[in-house]
């Protein structure tokens, strides 16, 4: 709506700094206020059907009866706003309800900060340093719990039938437990869809990450409507690929490379880290299965003396970590590796490192929740994708959406 020249040289015929505009006395809020409360007289002309200067048909008909004030913050800080009221009490502003004193936006606002990790603290201090908006944490506390409801239904929504990869990891969290604070595993997993996004299809929390817990997490997404997984990538936690072939038998276990990595200089000496990573790159990096074991066996040789422990971790897990060998290079590192899933999980810590601890669960799920919708916001297509589903086609045809009514 275009609004007249005239009017604004009439609003701002003495204007000679921004604190005439925006500040505590300035334009704006007045206009706000004056708008807001021609709104609501707006509003009770309608409900009444006549405006103030009209004559009234029926002497007993409903009429205006005053009006009530009530203090509203958002945005333009703290304003007080007159709100007319009838006789019969029927007039129920839509501007403004009754009961409600904070402006549409400043609950987001409070949410927004609240995902980004601040503390109810820092919370009060930044609106009122920049609103001039005084909120007390009980008032924090109730807009963040309203998101409750949606986590709850986010975590019981039912998922497609099939995710073509699925990422499995944990984080640790602080969380206070019948009184004490203790360490508590968060489980997250992630799918990737037919399209090639990518979806956090759950959280879960258990105070320590185990393989029969996440048999649990497993048989909860199946109850959920997830059918089959072509390939599960993990990490080296004991029990593992057993939790998930119990609970999706045709599914392929494909070992995390960086966690093996990582395991694997837990037994090497930090002057040696970089050559043995080095030749354990050689192994994953290798052309097929065939020159994968080569690679190993020559690994083997040069560092068995040494360490004979990494050589005999690689062996152990073997068959699980060259699946994704039977795929072209470029898709390889899509399928070998949980970055995924460990790209957000740095990103959840950022987001938690200012709580000490939570002080419970809830608490901790609204908070993962809401920074994970914000981190969701940035995901892109899986690079690479066309060529994995072409494969994934071809390997599990099968097993491939739609593949019975073809």
């Amino acid at each position: 709506m275009a609004i007249d020249k005239e009017l604004l040289d009439q609003l701002l015929p003495n204007y000679k700094n921004p604190e005439d505009l925006i500040g505590e006395n300035g334009l704006l809020r007045q206009l706000t206020k004056a708008l807001m409360e021609r709104a609501l007289e707006a509003e009770m002309a309608t409900h009444l059907g006549y405006e103030k200067s009209d004559p009234v048909e029926k002497p007993d008909a409903n009429r205006r009866n005053g009006k009530s004030k009530k203090t509203m913050k958002g945005d333009f800080g703290e304003l007080e706003i007159t709100t007319p009221r009838d006789r019969e009490a029927t007039f129920e502003p839509r501007l403004i309800g009754k009961g409600q004193t904070r402006m549409a936006g400043l609950d987001g606002k409070i949410i927004s900060m609240y995902a980004r990790g601040m503390t109810t603290r820092d919370i009060q201090g930044h609106l009122e340093e920049l609103y001039g908006v005084e909120v007390s944490p009980t008032l924090i506390s109730n807009v963040t719990d309203a998101v409750l409801d949606e986590v709850h239904a986010w975590q019981n929504r039912p998922l497609d039938a099939v995710y073509p990869i699925v990422y499995l990891d944990a984080l640790v969290v602080k969380m206070r437990e019948q009184g004490q604070v203790e360490n508590r595993a968060v489980y997250v997993a992630i799918g990737i869809d037919m399209q090639g996004h990518k979806e956090v299809l759950g959280l879960w929390t258990s105070a320590n990450e185990g393989a029969k817990f996440w048999l649990s997490v497993l048989t909860e997404l199946k109850n959920r409507g997830l059918e089959d997984i072509f390939i599960a990538c993990v990490d080296g936690l004991k029990g593992f690929p057993q939790a998930i072939e119990t609970a999706y038998p045709k599914t392929t276990v494909q070992l995390c490379i960086v966690h093996l990595v990582r395991a694997s200089l837990r037994y090497v000496s930090w002057k040696d880290a970089r050559a043995v990573v080095a030749d354990l790159k050689l192994i994953y990096r290798a052309a097929s299965r065939e020159d994968a074991d080569r690679q190993l066996a020559a690994f083997e040789t040069v560092w068995n003396g040494k360490y004979r422990s990494v050589g005999q971790l690689w062996r152990r897990h073997w068959e699980h970590v060259v699946p994704f060998f039977a795929f072209p290079p470029e898709i390889r590192k899509v399928i070998y590796t949980t970055n995924a899933v460990e790209s957000l999980n740095m990103t959840l810590r950022k987001v938690i490192k200012t709580r000490g601890s939570f002080p419970n669960e809830e608490s901790a799920f609204k908070l993962l929740y809401l920074a994970l919708r914000n981190v969701a916001k940035k995901w892109h297509t899986i690079q690479g994708w066309p060529q994995a589903l072409n494969r994934f086609a071809i390997l599990w045809e099968d097993r491939f959406p739609g593949h019975a009514r073809q």
